[in-house]
């Protein structure tokens, strides 16, 4: 039986391109027959990197059967996961988030979660002398996905052992990091082509916080302005998806990239004292600057309150 390797609903680059290296690695390494899908649609930022290292995009899926073999990395929330993830066996979990706990298993697997920056730099570990087997295709892939999560090393997430693979692997594939996280970073700016909602879903996750239920969203940009133009119709639409996806409210961080800082939408007073309590400002607009803010993992959800 195929093992399917994935990573959690709206993929971004590392839960696109980490199916693919673990899938290559199962198959072509560990002789595991096993097949890289997503749960989603690749933001464009990911979709730039397939095209740019001409990769074919794996299969979307919205479930799987029961029984199936999975692999599940970049993730360990069953809320990112598909609807029957309880039924199916799960192998393995390779994830670099903190424990959210529900997943059951019919039998032990193997667990890894550590404090890394990317899933790919993790499975760069995992992998151990096996990892001088990568194709030029996957050390690719896992060089783009560590320079997304790590937003070229700005990112507080980043560790001196994030770099130190990126680095080492640019330096086979003979890339200069900062011209190619530059192109990376315009396909990840470019949204022109969707529509509010889309946006306030493409990099979000759930969070239950104070009773509250958020769907918490992130948009990492170096091109700011391009969405924060689009507040009102932005701010509009939360309401809509909101309810749609279950939850009591959207919350959009707008990160630029360049200047280091997020700016959060404040559409109203609920939005406001969460932003208040959270991140001690003092809000009197629609919108409020957080310096130095960029990572949804260590700087947003654990210092959200109410």
């Amino acid at each position: 039986m195929t093992t399917l390797v994935f990573g959690h609903k709206a993929p971004d680059t590392d839960s696109t391109g980490s199916p693919l290296i673990w899938a290559w690695y199962l198959n072509d390494v560990r002789g595991v027959p096993a097949r890289a899908v997503l749960l989603g649609e690749p933001n464009t930022e990911a979709a730039f990197v397939l095209k740019r290292w001409s990769v074919e995009c794996p299969e979307i899926i919205t479930d799987v059967e029961p029984g199936t073999k999975v692999v599940i990395v970049d993730t360990n929330n069953p809320s990112e996961l598909p609807p029957s993830i309880g039924k199916a066996d799960i192998q393995a979990i390779i994830d670099h988030h903190k424990l959210t706990g529900g997943l059951e298993t019919t039998l032990p697997i193997d667990i890894t979660i550590r404090p890394l920056a990317c899933t790919a730099t993790l499975m760069h570990d995992l992998m151990g002398a096996d990892a001088a087997k990568m194709p030029d295709t996957i050390k690719c892939l896992m060089l783009s996905c560590i320079l997304s999560d790590t937003l070229e090393f700005r990112s507080p997430t980043t560790t001196d052992h994030d770099r130190a693979v990126a680095e080492n692997l640019a330096r086979d594939l003979g890339i200069a990091i900062p011209d190619y996280a530059a192109e990376m970073f315009a396909a990840k700016s470019d949204v022109s082509a969707f529509s509010d909602a889309q946006l306030l879903r493409m990099d979000s996750k759930e969070y239950s916080v104070a009773g509250k239920e958020l769907r918490v969203s992130v948009l990492e940009t170096t091109a700011p302005k391009v969405v924060l133009d689009r507040k009102a119709s932005l701010m509009a639409a939360m309401d809509a998806v909101a309810k749609e996806d279950g939850a009591d409210q959207v919350l959009l961080f707008v990160v630029d990239i360049l200047r280091e800082e997020a700016t959060l939408l404040v559409p109203n007073d609920l939005v406001k004292a969460m932003a208040e309590k959270s991140f001690g400002v003092s809000v009197t607009g629609d919108t409020v600057v957080l310096p130095g803010v960029m990572s949804r993992k260590k700087q947003i959800i654990p210092a959200l309150s109410l």
